[in-house]
């Protein structure tokens, strides 16, 4: 079977920056859309950033101009470069990668990355 492989995720303070990485294997999974979800303790879980196999891009409006959202060429992996973090960003960061015109909850989803802000 097919699985998203998350990393990346780490503690930082705040205004610093990671990058997380998403590999998908398998040809089970579908990964014309590639994104990112986030769920912070007590919180939905919410979008941060999706792209399309042809590179349309949407990202949630609480990340616009800190984070970017890239796939590889070869289309099986996807980033998320994190700047100017603030400590509202603490959440568990997931991959998920789905059809065009699938809901992301039936889509594949990674087992999620930490990150923490706290200084």
């Amino acid at each position: 079977q097919g699985q998203l492989v998350e990393s990346g995720g780490g503690l930082v303070q705040p205004g610093g920056s990671l990058r997380l990485s998403c590999v998908a294997s398998g040809t089970e999974i579908n990964t014309n859309v590639m994104g990112w979800y986030r769920q912070a303790p007590g919180k939905e879980r919410e979008l941060v950033a999706s792209i399309t196999r042809g590179h349309k891009i949407v990202y949630a409006d609480f990340v616009k101009g800190r984070f970017t959202i890239s796939r590889e060429g070869v289309e099986n992996t996807v980033w998320l470069q994190m700047n100017s973090l603030q400590f509202e960003d603490t959440a568990v960061y997931y991959c998920v990668a789905k059809g065009l015109r699938q809901p992301a909850n039936f889509g594949s989803w990674g087992q999620g990355t930490q990150v923490i802000v706290s200084s």
